[in-house]
């Protein structure tokens, strides 16, 4: 299939899904494309025993798609900009430590409690793998994905204060998770597996505090273009060129593109709207940022869906995945708590907010992406199916229950 072929056939099955979520499940876009998606692929699989040539054109398709290289170089600077750009600033601030503890501390001990399980658990079956790759398993599918969880947000009826950590956590954490994850693999590919602490703090630190600076920098410059004029097609412009510029630019910078949309989204979402933009301006900047939004949220998980047609199934590694299920939440709650503990006394939470932000943590695209970025030798195949499993059960069922959880706990602000 030429490019051409690809992107439309991708949109019309997108907009189909979309069209019968609305008008018969009435799901939340996200889940109820992702969930059609997955029905159509379980079918092909079905139907791909008898070579279908509707099943080899859906193979074709999938197998056409770089998963990893869409989202991780394409989809996820626009998402993580449009995510950011309707974040309150003011608001984040107020939320800023439990946000910077749950996307730091929290990232880290996931990645070593998740790794540290897993390594126990494919031993227990009899399929030992190196602690190291069971390392970078944990690291990728510790994040939650900010457009899984924004895109359920939305849905949900929780306190705004909790929306915020949650939102704000999912936007900063990927960045994060991703930097320690580019810091594993280089461990996991040195030759001789040596490696020196000072090395790894050193990147570490070049991708995330660079990313971080390198975000301000964008974001100021967006807003020092976006105040001399006043003219909302140019302006619109101006922020696609801050996004796909600055996260190409990121690349070569060997800084972290997704921190670096993220903050400057931030900026250009509120001082620049504030302080830069007329009325018509800003309204059809966040018009058109949802828009684009919406649409990469529909095709994203219409991917996903897809990639059911491609993993490759063993009976063992799912019976893996699915315990692996109850790991990953089990490494969710003990990276909340960690942090709800160690600021119980400078910070109020609400009632319940151990519950709601481990239940409301889901995995999504990004995850999947790290793990398809895996070579043969650290066993991406076992990897990659576990982290489908995880996310299709995440995105379903924790996003399908995280509303009728909150309603149930009663979440209420303490007093």
């Amino acid at each position: 299939m030429n490019t051409q072929e690809i992107i439309s056939i991708t949109i019309v099955l997108a907009a189909l899904f979309a069209y019968i979520n609305h008008r018969v499940i009435k799901w939340p876009p996200t889940i109820g494309i992702m969930a059609l998606s997955l029905i159509c692929s379980v079918g092909l699989v079905l139907l791909g025993n008898s070579k279908s040539l509707l099943s080899e054109k859906a193979v074709q398709l999938a197998n056409s798609v770089d998963f990893q290289d869409v989202l991780m170089n394409f989809m996820l600077s626009f998402l993580l900009f449009a995510g950011a750009i309707h974040i309150d600033a003011g608001k984040l601030k107020a939320e800023r430590w439990p946000v910077l503890l749950l996307a730091t501390i929290g990232i880290l001990v996931s990645t070593f409690l998740v790794g540290g399980m897993t390594w126990l658990l494919f031993g227990f079956f009899g399929m030992p793998i190196p602690f190291i790759y069971c390392l970078l398993f944990g690291s990728l599918i510790s994040p939650t994905d900010p457009i899984a969880v924004m895109g359920i947000l939305k849905q949900a009826n929780i306190p705004e204060s909790l929306e915020v950590k949650i939102a704000g956590e999912s936007l900063f954490n990927d960045g994060v998770a991703v930097v320690i994850f580019i810091s594993i693999a280089q461990i996991a590919r040195s030759a001789d597996g040596a490696f020196s602490i000072l090395e790894i703090g050193k990147l570490f630190l070049q991708e995330a505090v660079g990313g971080l600076v390198f975000g301000a920098v964008l974001g100021y410059l967006g807003f020092t273009a976006l105040r001399s004029i006043d003219e909302y097609k140019v302006e619109v412009l101006i922020t696609l060129a801050i996004v796909m510029g600055g996260y190409t630019l990121a690349s070569h910078l060997h800084v972290s593109g997704p921190l670096a949309m993220v903050v400057a989204g931030i900026i250009t979402g509120n001082k620049a709207k504030a302080e830069g933009m007329s009325d018509e301006t800003r309204d059809y900047l966040g018009k058109f940022w949802h828009l684009v939004d919406e649409i990469l949220n529909a095709v994203l998980f219409l991917l996903i869906g897809l990639e059911m047609l491609i993993i490759k199934i063993n009976s063992t590694v799912m019976i893996i995945g699915a315990i692996s299920i109850l790991i990953v939440l089990l490494a969710r709650w003990v990276s909340v708590i960690l942090p709800v503990l160690l600021l119980r006394y400078k910070i109020k939470f609400e009632n319940n907010a151990i519950a709601i932000l481990t239940w409301g943590g889901l995995r999504g695209g990004i995850s999947v992406a790290l793990a398809l970025s895996l070579s043969a030798g650290m066993h991406r195949d076992e990897f990659v199916l576990i982290t489908y499993i995880v996310v299709v059960f995440s995105i379903l069922v924790q996003g399908l229950t995280i509303g009728k959880l909150a309603q149930k706990l009663q979440v209420k602000t303490q007093k």
